[in-house]
């Protein structure tokens, strides 16, 4: 038998139990810190996207009229069993995505954030009342769920991305379907095995592994009402685009090309640690990862020295050995990553420090590229002006305050930034002018809490609806009004005329 042939295949999840396609595509799923394939992972066809659906289609009236009661104490459930198993989540992501255990366990935590906020929901459903609105009329609204929704997502938070959005619209009586990154799909798989576990009856969450058929399928399809998306901003415009035309609603949330302005005064140790944790966690695959510093002179130097210590301690391997930066998800993605350096050498820039060729404790077939440091780049240079979704941190110089925010306002992308400063009054004014939707202050991740919601500006967001939060809420929701009167003995008789109150 084959090596290939003897490989863990991971099936759908449809119907509340694992569901292998009828077809025989599959892709192939590494370990990216081995660099070397582990699983396969099943490919979606035709058939199989309108079973997940019909499957989500049927649970949904059964859900939707469960009571609220019932409903919450289901989500309460599973966050009492993630609480206590999320260290064996936190291994699946690792062998598969690369990032180091303690960063996957903080990417749970941050998605159990929102189911925390999910076991609340009866307050944040609740509807309106108005009373005699007129002579005996009263006004009031419902809040009902939309029914089957689609959700999208990225290979770098296989877990979190998910939670942002299943809490919500599973709590709200919606019935979903997820389809994961299919290149590191386990996780969305044990997520909705934990659910079924935590009493959601059958169809309620489906999980439907695939490629772009797949992604197609969700968004054709007459009986899906709403997509929720987390990607690449090509990809993201793709899906509002086509998803709005199937008269859908879309949450579609993109790419970035996140800046810190670092004032002269601020304090260089802390944003220097504030570079490194931002620039290069998760090997720098993060949507939030900060990739740009803008240094106001006379700070770059300084900063520049003090950021270049610390990646020298950073011991970069294998996730699983207690290091501080894993692998990138996959061969190919690290050579694009790399790329970029030569890039930037070709544009003039200076590369501070190279990442490749670094010395790993992990095999050596890992997708591996160390922390890369590259001052006096060009703001016409792609390093510059486009996402690279790995540890690669450029460092523009500017002259004032007012040149770096015309810079980070300028570009098409507006998803976070940060300041670093000691003066008040910077900071309040920064908040107020730049045009990006989350913002730090002496923060460098300014990911906000689950009780507000995320979502950026321009390039980096398509639809009407932030994730998570509020509009959350409002985005897996609609609104009837009804407007009641109830008649007594001295109702007056009939009157055709056209209503005057």
């Amino acid at each position: 038998m084959s090596e290939i042939n003897e490989l863990q295949v991971v099936p759908h999840w449809i119907g509340g139990a694992e569901s292998p396609s009828s077809g025989d595509r599959t892709a192939p799923v590494f370990d990216p810190a081995l660099g070397r394939e582990t699983k396969l992972v099943n490919l979606g066809n035709a058939e199989d996207i309108e079973w997940a659906i019909s499957s989500a289609h049927k649970a949904f009236p059964a859900w939707r009229d469960l009571s609220i009661t019932k409903r919450q104490q289901i989500i309460f459930r599973f966050r009492e069993l993630l609480n206590e198993r999320k260290g064996e989540l936190a291994e699946i992501i690792t062998s598969e995505h690369g990032k180091v255990v303690s960063d996957a366990l903080g990417e749970i935590t941050r998605g159990q954030e929102v189911v925390e906020l999910a076991t609340g929901f009866p307050h944040l459903i609740k509807g309106e009342h108005s009373e005699n609105v007129s002579s005996g009329v009263d006004v009031y609204s419902t809040k009902s769920p939309l029914g089957v929704v689609g959700i999208i997502s990225p290979f770098n938070f296989p877990a979190m991305v998910p939670l942002w959005f299943l809490p919500i619209a599973i709590a709200a009586g919606n019935t979903v379907v997820l389809k994961p990154s299919e290149k590191d799909p386990t996780a969305a798989n044990w997520l909705a095995a934990l659910f079924t576990e935590a009493g959601l009856p059958d169809g309620v969450f489906n999980v439907l592994h695939g490629d772009k058929e797949a992604v197609d399928g969700l968004l054709e399809h007459p009986d899906v009402k709403a997509i929720s998306f987390v990607g690449s901003t090509p990809i993201a415009q793709y899906i509002y685009q086509t998803a709005a035309r199937n008269g859908k609603r879309v949450q579609a949330l993109g790419g970035a090309k996140n800046h810190m302005l670092v004032l002269p005064d601020a304090d260089l140790e802390l944003t220097a640690d504030a570079a490194i944790n931002a620039g290069f966690g998760s090997a720098g695959e993060r949507c939030m990862a900060i990739s740009v510093v803008v240094a106001v002179e006379p700070v770059a130097d300084a900063l520049i020295e003090k950021i270049t210590a610390r990646m020298a301690t950073l011991k970069v391997g294998d996730g699983r050995r207690n290091c501080d930066m894993g692998p990138l998800v996959t061969r190919q993605h690290r050579d694009k990553v790399a790329s970029y350096i030569d890039v930037a050498i070709e544009d003039g820039a200076t590369v501070v420090v190279d990442g490749r060729g670094i010395t790993v404790d992990g095999d050596q077939n890992g997708f591996w590229l160390g922390p890369t440091l590259i001052d006096d780049v060009p703001v016409t240079s792609r390093v510059y002006t486009e996402e690279i979704f790995g540890p690669v941190l450029a460092v523009v110089r500017v002259n004032s305050y007012e040149e770096g925010v015309h810079l980070i306002n300028s570009g098409a992308f507006g998803n976070g930034t940060a300041i670093f400063t000691n003066d008040g009054g910077a900071a309040r004014r920064f908040q107020a002018e730049v045009e990006v939707g989350m913002v730090g202050i002496n923060v460098p991740i300014p990911v906000p809490v689950a009780y507000y919601s995320f979502g950026g500006f321009k390039d980096s967001i398509f639809g009407s609806s932030k994730a998570y939060g509020l509009q959350g809420f409002q985005f897996f929701t609609r609104e009837k009004a009804i407007t009641s009167r109830w008649l007594d003995p001295s109702h007056g008789g009939i009157n055709l005329g056209f209503p005057q109150n």
